[in-house]
């Protein structure tokens, strides 16, 4: 029982280093992206941020994980804008984009995306790219736009009701992201109060280390405005909650649309054995459900690579890009 215990509490720090490290991404130092590429102006007045680059279809179109936003996928738009245009955005509440109307969840993320796509007259066909809970909304976007949407690539990818299967197969608060949420409502507070940048050691995760330059001038008014913080919590609450049910009244089958889930092969790599192998084929089990969803879906492990896949290993999600876009050129044979 001890064991089982510690266990637990081990999972659970490490889901929680899971959904926050891609909250601040460490850009490049010669960063470009200091300033918004486009803001698109959606029908109640609100924009989105989104930044497009390179030539040829399908459009690739990029779904950050939790409270991050497009600076995410600094490794790896450049590649895939070699061969596709390729698109990633800031959703509501984040980077540059104006704050959205609550919930945070994925209906309104999907349909916030599908709307600013219509208004920047950006056409499919599309493969969505979705990394952690990113891998929720792009599923439900392509519910929102099935003739669209032509492939998927899923990158350690979060699941419906991914807490309570957790806390199924490990124990209550096995899968709780408890602790994320009340960081966030302490800098929420904070926030709201003017009172970040802080030197309380409670306070000091919620603004990045002090750094000069336009970007991390950028990243700083991010770190201190409230609606960065209102929509971290929103999106929280309704991960396991609205978002789940609406993944789970979704299609059941994507048919024979090409999809590859990519699991990150280091992720529990923190935790001891036995429990390591336990969670490790756990979360396998996991994806390999969301892959059977489609005739031509196929579950791969990565190795060397953390949950932040699109850091360790790039090179992995283009070549997963390129060959879902192969495969939605060719029928299933």
């Amino acid at each position: 029982m001890a064991a089982r215990s510690r266990l637990i509490l081990v999972l659970v720090a490490g889901l929680a280093s899971l959904a926050v490290t891609g909250c601040k991404a460490a850009a490049p130092a010669r960063d470009p992206e200091a300033h918004p590429g486009q803001l698109v102006r959606l029908a109640d007045g609100r924009r989105l941020n989104l930044r497009c680059t390179g030539k040829g279809a399908p459009t690739v179109l990029l779904e950050s994980g939790f409270a991050a936003t497009s600076l995410a996928w600094w490794k790896v738009q450049p590649k895939i804008a070699r061969t596709n245009r390729v698109c990633s955005y800031d959703r509501a509440g984040y980077g540059f984009s104006d704050e959205g109307p609550a919930p945070r969840d994925g209906a309104a993320t999907a349909r916030d995306l599908d709307h600013a796509l219509r208004r920047a007259k950006i056409r499919g066909p599309f493969i969505l790219v979705g990394h952690s809970a990113g891998g929720l909304y792009v599923r439900l976007l392509a519910d929102r736009r099935p003739r669209d949407v032509v492939g998927m690539v899923l990158v350690d990818t979060s699941v419906e009701f991914q807490e309570q299967r957790f806390a199924g197969a490990f124990g209550p608060g096995a899968g709780s992201l408890a602790a994320i949420r009340q960081r966030a409502a302490r800098c929420l507070e904070a926030a709201e109060r003017k009172a970040l940048p802080s030197d309380d050691p409670a306070l000091a995760r919620c603004t990045p280390k002090p750094r000069s330059g336009q970007a991390a001038d950028a990243r700083m008014a991010e770190a201190v405005n409230p609606a960065n913080w209102r929509t971290q919590v929103s999106e929280l609450d309704s991960l396991w909650t609205t978002t789940s049910r609406a993944v789970e009244a979704g299609r059941a089958s994507f048919g024979d649309m090409p999809l590859i889930v990519l699991t990150a092969g280091d992720a529990y790599d923190e935790l001891p054995e036995p429990g390591r192998g336990m969670v490790r084929a756990f979360w396998t089990g996991l994806h390999q459900e969301v892959a059977a969803r489609s005739s031509r879906g196929v579950q791969r492990p990565v190795a060397k690579s953390s949950h932040m896949m699109m850091f360790d290993q790039p090179d992995a999600i283009v070549a997963a890009v390129a060959e879902v876009s192969a495969m939605a050129k060719a029928p299933e044979r």
